[in-house]
């Protein structure tokens, strides 16, 4: 009986101790999904974050400057600008009724030696260097400072208001 009574035992010992590592087993392999379903979430967010950032404001040109947000690149600063906030508008002088104003811009270098034009409809900008301290020209645009007049081909096409 003594006998029985320590096999009896010894199960019961090893029926725990199996039941502990069973346990043990559950709560690692538990705490290991949870921790990689974590890593993987923050992987998502990481992803999500980026491509939330490379969308924000829509499409960059070949200078990263944000097209939608009014962004174009500048030759004399060298930087991306909102032309409308930092230049000098400059409206039609001709307009036809019912018909969209499209206005040309100018933009000045700090020592007001160059002028940078931004005319609607064009790829690419025209540097302007100054003549005198009243005019900017460049080919067929010159820029009268005192008039607030561009004129193309010696025609006023433009003027500040």
């Amino acid at each position: 009986m003594a006998i029985k009574r320590q096999h009896s035992q010894n199960s019961n010992i090893k029926f725990k101790q199996m039941r502990k590592v069973v346990l043990l087993s559950i709560g690692i392999f538990a705490l290991t999904a949870c921790n990689n379903q974590k890593n993987n979430s923050s992987e998502n967010k990481e992803e999500q974050s980026v491509t939330e950032q490379s969308s924000v404001g829509g499409d960059k040109d070949e200078h990263g400057c944000l097209t939608a947000a009014g962004e174009t690149w500048s030759q004399l600063t060298q930087s991306c600008i909102q032309i409308f906030n930092v230049g000098q508008r400059l409206n039609p002088i001709e307009t036809k009724d019912g018909e969209a104003v499209i206005s040309a811009f100018v933009l000045f270098n700090d020592d007001k030696s160059e002028a940078e034009l931004f005319l609607p409809n064009t790829q690419s900008n025209t540097i302007l260097k100054t003549t005198d301290n009243q005019n900017y020209e460049s080919g067929e645009y010159k820029f009268d400072v005192n008039e607030s007049t561009l004129y193309i081909n010696n025609e006023k096409k433009y003027k500040a208001e």
